[in-house]
């Protein structure tokens, strides 16, 4: 007898248990079909540094792809390469935050195995993200010669009536850096020498642009933008995803345009070399 009562009280401990289970799935997950996007991208980041494990929660352990060659693929992958970095070293700070429907963009300072800047690309799926790109670069130390840092400027988002006609307008003029036909053609989307570049290496206005551009190529090195792959944008802002090459090296570029009166008005960017392809931990590809 005192073993049925001890079973019984076992079977009624676990039925318990998996209600309270159940009932905390559901809750989680009307949690989460609350949060939109655009925090749920942030909190995941952040948790780079706080190590919170609910933001993994975010992401779809059974469709995830990785398209940041040193990692591995699946969620699996994204906590190996987490498991890489020296304790307490991460440090996370999201400036800049956008969503294009199914795609969160991100602007953002890391502290990533060093200091680093990085545009991170997040795409959802039944509110739960289900793919991944990114581009980093190493942070300079000093401001470029306008006096700007990689991150600093306007953060608030405008227009947001306008966001195809801006994606619009950031496309063509990346069409025309990729057909070169030079700056005599890009300049009528640019706002003339009031265009503030937050290029590690540029100055300031539509001039400095072309200077700098002639500088580099004096020295030999060559920049060429080949293909767009993605363009993505709210309201002011417009992020473009391209392919290319600096002195013949692969290289991806994440260019960000804030667009103003119809005219590109300021710019970001992230620059980062494509590994060989023997050193990719995945087969996803960069883009």
């Amino acid at each position: 007898m005192k073993n049925i009562l001890i079973s019984a009280a076992v079977i009624i401990i676990v039925c318990l248990a998996a209600c309270t289970t159940t009932r905390k799935s559901v809750s989680t997950t009307k949690n989460l079909n609350q949060m939109g996007n655009k925090q749920k991208v942030v909190d995941l980041l952040k948790s780079i540094e706080t190590g919170a494990t609910e933001p993994v929660g975010y992401i779809n352990p059974h469709k995830y792809i990785q398209h940041n060659l040193a990692a591995e693929d699946g969620l699996a992958g994204f906590g190996k390469l987490l498991q890489q970095l020296p304790p307490k070293s991460a440090k996370v700070n999201t400036v800049r935050v956008f969503e294009d429907g199914p795609f969160v963009f991100v602007h953002t300072e890391y502290n990533f195995f060093g200091p680093k800047i990085g545009f991170d690309i997040f795409r959802f799926e039944d509110g739960k993200i289900v793919e991944h790109w990114d581009n980093l670069q190493e942070k300079p130390e000093n401001a470029n010669p306008g006096g700007h840092t990689m991150t600093d400027g306007p953060t608030a988002i405008a227009d947001l009536n306008k966001t195809e006609e801006n994606k619009t307008l950031v496309k063509n003029a990346m069409s025309i850096l990729v057909s070169g036909q030079g700056m005599g053609e890009l300049a009528k989307f640019f706002d003339g020498d009031r265009y503030i570049n937050h290029n590690s290496k540029a100055s300031d206005g539509l001039s400095g642009l072309a200077k700098g551009m002639a500088e580099r190529a004096k020295l030999g090195i060559i920049t060429k933008y080949e293909k767009v792959h993605k363009v993505l944008g709210e309201g002011n802002f417009v992020l473009t995803v391209t392919e290319g090459s600096i002195s013949g090296k692969p290289t991806s570029f994440y260019d960000l345009f804030r667009v103003e009166n119809g005219k590109i008005a300021e710019h970001w960017d992230v620059v980062q070399e494509i590994p060989a392809r023997e050193d990719w931990k995945n087969n996803n590809g960069k883009f």
